[in-house]
């Protein structure tokens, strides 16, 4: 029940939407460019995960190999960068309340899922 009440106030306050947004934003041109349509199914997946974050986690994939690792290098140069800024800002803004001291270390916990989001899935948390 906590996760559940957590995660609708993360959308309104927290930011989840607008995080969300930003994802899908990145996604719309990854998938305009059509090559980059494994970039655009990784941030539709992050652009989920920031609209429901608790009780859930991101976990490497066990067959992710050397090619996700290249395209994520390729990945922070377009769009990871201008993402994992966006959930530093929030997080520092949301840390400055106490209230908001949950929603920034969600916001922290995205920061690695924006650098890096190919070779990952995200999972039920235990």
């Amino acid at each position: 029940m906590i996760r559940f009440v957590l995660n609708v106030l993360w959308l309104i306050f927290g930011g989840g939407i607008v995080l969300a947004i930003g994802y899908g934003f990145a996604a719309l041109i990854c998938f305009v460019l059509v090559i980059t349509i494994p970039f655009g199914v990784a941030s539709l997946r992050l652009a989920v995960y920031s609209l429901w974050p608790f009780g859930r986690t991101l976990v490497p994939k066990p067959g992710a190999g050397v090619g996700s690792g290249l395209a994520n290098i390729l990945w922070v140069v377009l769009a990871g960068w201008w993402l994992a800024l966006s959930h530093i800002v929030a997080g520092i803004a949301l840390c400055v309340t106490i209230i908001g001291i949950p929603f920034g270390i969600a916001n922290f916990k995205l920061v690695p899922a924006a650098f890096w989001p190919l070779g990952r899935e995200v999972v039920d948390a235990p």
